[in-house]
């Protein structure tokens, strides 16, 4: 990824500025980075105007995350205008994620802007990413929290993803083009995550349930689960680092957007790796432990993206639900279908979602079991043992 990360830790990693290069230069999404072309190819200033006036708050956030990807001198400057005047509160709490993204003094005098927000996510999100551009861990301020008994899951961690995409445009592998997707963007083409763990078993599993809106034609949410299991490090008492895996039997459209059979369907066993950090908050207890407040990392995996149906088409047509699947490189008819590269950041804490003051441990709306079978009642039972997307078959495209 291309954002700067000015650091301004007092203690930097030499891996980063010396020693073998085994340790940095041999990243894939490294080398992809310095040789892909930008797909998206609007000037700067239509990026600044788009970032401050599109009627899509989606595609507000998707110039904003451009203009700072490219690293311009007035990126951080853009941002902050557009924290300021925003209405959609996602845009602006993603933008200030941006801002810390460019680090440097000058990330850490915007986000200082907003510590007496009058939205205490934004201020929350301002006091987090200060915290861990100064000290590298978060901060939190000090509200109470309510967890709901009965729910299939002890948290719902509502996730921003940033994700850059990169695409094999011929078979010579020599060249690549690159898509940096917002949040919003990413979950509008693969569906909105939630990561969904348990106190008895975080530690070696979780499901990250995603929904895509707008996919189906009666207006139902594309449900997608993911359960990843994996080894969590436990030396420290307040967080845990994690690896985890998933892969999960899924409907392979051709077509390259889901729930489109019109260029056949393949089943095949979709892989995919996260990895990051968890940290706890002692003040909220569930079952006895401390829950997790927020959560960080990196994700990778494989993709299908259909040229044809990205070539010459504006952004607004590209970024629609489902045009994109993902993939796997372990198949004999998916493998060499497989063109695109997944690499990208998560971040993810505990918010107040309907405003009266208290967090919300596990309110969200997610449609899984605790194996990640499908389960839209939330009842906890699968709707069918084993079914862990939506059944095409069943669906119509809008």
């Amino acid at each position: 990824m291309n954002f700067a990360y000015r650091t301004t830790l007092s203690n930097v990693d030499p891996r980063f500025v010396a020693g073998d290069p085994a340790a940095w230069a041999s990243d894939f999404g490294y080398a992809l980075d310095r040789v892909a072309i930008r797909l998206d190819n609007r000037s700067n200033e239509e990026l600044r105007r788009a970032a401050l006036q599109h009627a899509d708050p989606a595609m507000r956030e998707q110039a904003l995350f451009e203009y700072a990807d490219r690293d311009h001198a007035d990126a951080i400057e853009l941002l902050t205008q557009a924290i300021r005047q925003d209405t959609d509160r996602q845009v602006r709490w993603d933008a200030l994620w941006a801002v810390e993204k460019l680090g440097g003094p000058e990330a850490i005098a915007a986000l200082r802007q907003f510590l007496d927000d009058p939205d205490p996510e934004i201020a929350e999100w301002s006091k987090l990413f200060i915290s861990e551009l100064q000290t590298g861990d978060p901060a939190f301020d000090d509200r109470e929290g309510s967890f709901t008994p009965g729910r299939t899951f002890d948290e719902t961690i509502f996730l921003l993803i940033h994700c850059d995409l990169y695409v094999r445009l011929d078979p010579s592998n020599q060249h690549w083009g690159k898509i940096s997707l917002a949040p919003q963007g990413l979950a509008r083409i693969y569906g909105q995550a939630h990561a969904c763990p348990n106190v008895a078993t975080r530690e070696k599993q979780l499901v990250i349930a995603k929904t895509i809106e707008g996919l189906h034609a009666d207006g139902t949410p594309h449900v997608d689960n993911y359960l990843f299991r994996g080894f969590t490090e436990r030396s420290r008492r307040d967080r845990g680092n994690f690896f985890f895996e998933s892969l999960v039997p899924r409907p392979f459209f051709k077509s390259g957007r889901a729930d489109d059979p019109s260029e056949g369907v393949r089943e095949a066993n979709i892989g995919f790796a996260r990895y990051g950090t968890w940290h706890l908050d002692p003040k909220f207890q569930v079952r006895g432990e401390a829950a997790i407040r927020y959560v960080r990392g990196r994700f990778q995996g494989w993709g299908h993206v259909n040229l044809s149906r990205i070539a010459g088409r504006s952004l607004e047509e590209i970024l629609v639900p489902g045009n994109g699947v993902l993939s796997t490189l372990h198949d004999e008819e998916v493998g060499p279908m497989t063109n695109a590269f997944i690499l990208g950041t998560f971040k993810g804490k505990l918010n107040d979602w309907d405003g009266d003051g208290v967090i919300d441990l596990n309110s969200r709306d997610v449609y899984s079991t605790a194996d990640g079978d499908i389960d839209t009642d939330q009842d906890g039972i699968p709707d069918q043992a084993g079914l862990t997307c939506c059944d095409w078959t069943t669906q119509q495209l809008p």
